[in-house]
């Protein structure tokens, strides 16, 4: 796996536009929402078209409707030749694990869950330690000293997000108040952008002003609810700080792209290895984004204290607490 983590962190830096060293045929496989969610599944849709961009390689992908289509999309993408075949969310692991097993020489990846199979890598990303800086400024910009939090679907991996968000804003201001709300238990809680924003609209009517979301397609419900109460958002995944410029705070990037983009190159470049790679913000992996959209909300005092919270952090001295190791949540 160190060759795997140096790649992902120079693919982070540069995005290395290097020409294939051998011919592959990757397809890539998204969760529900679709690519255009325009947060986890776009990610990956703009790593592969980033690798396309950058090495000509053309590449397969699908859009699933319904649980029943995984396995059937991958098995179709392996019988073609597809190779590798980076496959979108937690909620594909069962899927390509029986896929994974009948197509031992095709390379699988898979992102936010793990599979072990000696065919499959997989790749998580430590969502808590990005999420603790995005809590840090949302304490900071709260004017109310209240914050809150909408989450997708209801499983430990939101909870996650949710539980560092509320490290982060009380390592900021202890007496803050954080709200929290999950959008549902079934996969229709990541696009369903209306209940997102009755969501957050409730949070703000008990006084929030500031709420970060990790919901997929439904938190561009969120974002337009923040921008229609002269709120703050909080993006996630991709970067939505333009989606409502000067109206989201900022955006946890989870770096999907540079998932899929390392995946491809890899393969290509003979590199692929199978087992599990862990990416925080040590790996740039996770990380917060300032651009031309926001850099009006973020003050000088927000950049250093969450600067120097990224620091403590990757340097070990900040541990931030991972709600998936025992679920539980010290906030």
């Amino acid at each position: 796996m160190k060759k795997l983590l140096t790649s992902v962190v120079a693919a982070v830096a540069c995005y290395a536009g290097v020409a294939s060293a051998a011919e592959i045929n990757p397809a890539v496989v998204y969760d529900l929402g679709g690519r255009f969610d325009r947060s986890f599944n776009q990610a990956a849709y703009t790593g592969a078209e980033k690798y396309k961009e950058d090495t000509g390689t053309e590449y397969r992908d699908f859009e699933i409707q319904n649980d029943s289509q995984r396995e059937q999309a991958m098995r179709n993408f392996a019988r073609r030749g597809m190779n590798p075949i980076v496959a979108i969310g937690f909620s594909q692991a069962s899927a390509l694990e029986k896929v994974a097993k009948e197509f031992p020489e095709t390379k699988f990846t898979i992102v936010d869950m793990v599979v072990d199979l000696p065919n499959v890598q997989s790749v998580v990303f430590k969502e808590h330690e990005g999420s603790f800086l995005v809590g840090v400024l949302a304490a900071m910009a709260s004017e109310t000293g209240k914050v809150g939090f909408v989450g997708g679907m209801d499983i430990p991996l939101i909870r996650k997000f949710a539980c560092g968000y509320a490290q982060g804003v009380k390592y900021s201001n202890g007496d803050a108040e954080v709200f929290q709300n999950m959008t549902g238990t079934t996969g229709a809680a990541w696009n369903d952008p209306v209940k997102g924003g009755e969501l957050a609209k409730s949070q703000f009517d008990r006084g929030a002003d500031v709420v970060y979301h990790a919901a997929g397609g439904t938190g561009v419900g969120v974002l337009q609810a923040a921008a229609d109460a002269g709120k703050l958002g909080i993006g996630v995944d991709s970067n939505q700080n333009g989606l409502h410029p000067g109206s989201v705070l900022t955006s946890m990037l989870k770096r999907v792209d540079v998932a899929v983009y390392e995946a491809f190159e890899a393969a290509a470049n003979d590199t692929w290895e199978p087992g599990l790679t862990i990416l925080g913000l040590a790996e740039g992996g996770v990380d917060w984004a300032l651009d031309e959209n926001n850099e009006s909300l973020i003050t000088d005092e927000m950049k250093a204290a969450v600067a120097e919270a990224k620091e403590a952090i990757i340097s070990g001295n900040l541990e931030v607490h991972d709600y998936m190791s025992d679920s539980a949540c010290p906030m």
